[in-house]
């Protein structure tokens, strides 16, 4: 030791080198059904098999076909359908139609929006449009859209542009407000204004709400297809999804029913996890802005 002016004692430093502990390893490792328990896909696909069996058994003890086909009885059917080709070909005619209703009601939204956000007489006019509209059923404009538009794609899109635009646009605008005030002054003092503002500031930031916006709209949509096809029925002799439905509850197909219903959810489930999780994964999540 060693003793400094001012008289404090300087301790020498002492580095000491441990030597590595033999046969033993920094983590332990997983057994295999820890790692498949990491994996989403394992776990949904679990919860899928868990429903199958529950639905099969309460098929067998009810021991009606008529009111309550089995899981694989349903299966088989579908099976039946992919391979006829009617089911693809229902499903195709259903998203055809769907897709064109969805983009249109997606354009109105951020049209609306974007005047909002520029004017005070568009955010009147969103906030009492939405006030008035919103809480109304697309379905139940259906009887005016035969109406206005007949027995054609036009009533189903119609009836999907209000399913869509007035919950996406909500979204939009929610988001829209909470976008700090820094990113706001950032942009005025660039010069952006109107959709150059919009596109340049608002929708990078409020992406997750506009996301949302989109998941919701697109389960407005789908459901009130649906409905509207099991209501009104075939146009020109066509007919998607619902009407494969109604057409096999007339005749009793109850398995073909199951069938349709089961490729409604398979459709919802692919677009949920393929396209949706896919553009938040790409986008928002690598960005850091959603966990």
């Amino acid at each position: 030791m060693t003793l400094r002016a001012d008289g404090a004692v300087v301790r020498p430093e002492v580095e000491y080198v441990l030597p590595p502990l033999p046969g033993l390893t920094a983590e332990t490792p997983l057994s295999w059904f820890e790692r498949l328990r990491q994996h989403a896909a394992f776990r949904k696909t679990l919860i899928l098999l868990v429903l199958a069996l529950v639905w099969e058994a309460a098929a067998r003890y009810t021991d009606n076909d008529l009111l309550l086909p089995g899981a694989w009885q349903t299966a088989q059917a579908f099976a039946q359908g992919m391979i006829d080709g009617e089911l693809p070909a229902r499903a195709f005619q259903s998203l055809a139609v769907l897709l064109k209703g969805y983009v249109a009601g997606i354009v109105l939204a951020f049209l609306l929006t974007t005047l909002a956000v520029s004017t005070r007489v568009g955010r009147d006019i969103l906030s009492t449009l939405t006030a008035m509209f919103n809480p109304l059923p697309a379905i139940a404009l259906l009887p005016l859209a035969l109406l206005w538009f007949g027995l054609g794609e036009g009533s189903l899109v119609f009836v999907l542009i209000h399913s869509v635009l007035w919950a996406l646009a909500l979204n939009i605008y929610s988001g829209f407000q909470a976008v700090p005030e820094t990113l706001r002054m950032a942009g005025r003092n660039y010069g952006l204004k109107g959709p150059r503002y919009v596109l340049g500031i608002l929708i990078p930031a409020a992406l997750p709400a506009i996301l949302a916006g989109l998941r919701i709209g697109w389960a407005f949509a789908w459901r009130t297809l649906i409905a509207a096809e099991l209501v009104f029925g075939a146009s020109s002799g066509k007919g998607g999804l619902g009407w494969y439905i109604f057409q096999n509850r007339n005749e009793l197909y109850t398995d073909r029913v199951f069938a349709g219903l089961a490729a409604v959810v398979l459709i919802g489930l692919a677009v949920e996890n393929l396209v949706f999780n896919t553009l938040e994964r790409v986008t928002v999540r690598r960005w850091g802005m959603q966990r």
